[in-house]
């Protein structure tokens, strides 16, 4: 991947904005995440019996063995625009290792099928429950995280706000930090919370935040719970919709809300 020069002040910027605040920054080290989209082969013919058992044997074999990669899932639609989406992230340490990361699992690969014809058998096997096409982003996190809490081995659900940044000067990152350490950090019923924005993809200006729940029912009491906590920061109404007025300031206001399932079974967390 080459290193545009639009590419490294988008970098700065995102950079910048991550560590606005130093306070709590001090041991923060942003993480590079890949995402790849895809969608289910609808072809009425294709067989899933056995989709997660090829997916469980590549994982087995080659993405666990991956020490470059250091945490990944997959995620399917639970509610979102289109029923036949799922995604699969990695995380890595930096750049370099991306690159690094597909050599090896290329490495990984020849060693658990070194039968030509039995890798082949593997990829064709894989290829056949997925469309062609397919939609690959880059994204760096941000400083505003809560680590995910023990899973019980059931599928999480993982509600993604995916908002636009106004990137005009107007807003303030501390006002984001302050609601940050005021209401979401203060949440009990959040399982885990990441932020991450725009690196390489399709709208420079996308952010998401990923919230993390053990079952649907739980988001809607998150959000009566968020409000709760927005009221005991900022008693005085006035001085609350002033905050709101502000915060609001680093988005355009439009947002997409995504909710995906996890499969556990092919999860791997290095937290």
């Amino acid at each position: 991947m080459k290193k545009s020069r639009l590419f490294v002040v988008l970098l700065a910027l995102m950079l910048s904005m991550a560590a606005s605040t130093q306070e709590s920054s001090q041991d923060f080290k942003p993480v590079y995440i890949t995402m790849t989209t895809t969608h289910w082969n609808d072809d009425p013919e294709t067989d899933f019996s056995d989709w997660l058992a090829t997916e469980q044997e590549y994982f087995k074999n080659v993405t666990a063995k991956n020490d470059l990669i250091i945490s990944s899932g997959v995620y399917t639609h639970y509610f979102t625009p289109d029923n036949s989406e799922i995604v699969m992230v990695n995380v890595y340490e930096n750049w370099d290792d991306i690159e690094k990361a597909n050599d090896l699992n290329q490495k990984l690969v020849e060693e658990a099928w070194p039968d030509d014809k039995a890798r082949q058998a593997i990829f064709d096997k894989q290829a056949k429950y997925y469309k062609p096409d397919h939609r690959d982003e880059i994204y760096l996190s941000m400083r505003y995280y809560i680590p995910e809490s023990a899973s019980n081995g059931e599928p999480r659900i993982f509600y993604v706000r995916n908002s636009q940044l106004a990137m005009d000067g107007q807003g303030s990152p501390a006002t984001f930090n302050e609601f940050y350490e005021k209401v979401t950090r203060k949440s009990k019923k959040l399982k885990g919370y990441y932020t991450h924005r725009h690196l390489w993809g399709a709208n420079s200006r996308d952010m998401a935040e990923v919230f993390v729940f053990d079952k649907l029912g739980d988001i809607e009491e998150f959000f009566e719970e968020e409000a709760n906590l927005v009221s005991a920061a900022w008693a005085d109404e006035k001085e609350r919709e002033d905050f709101m007025k502000e915060m609001n300031k680093n988005f355009t206001g439009k947002h997409a809300d995504l909710v995906y399932r996890s499969v556990p079974e092919l999860m791997k967390s290095n937290q």
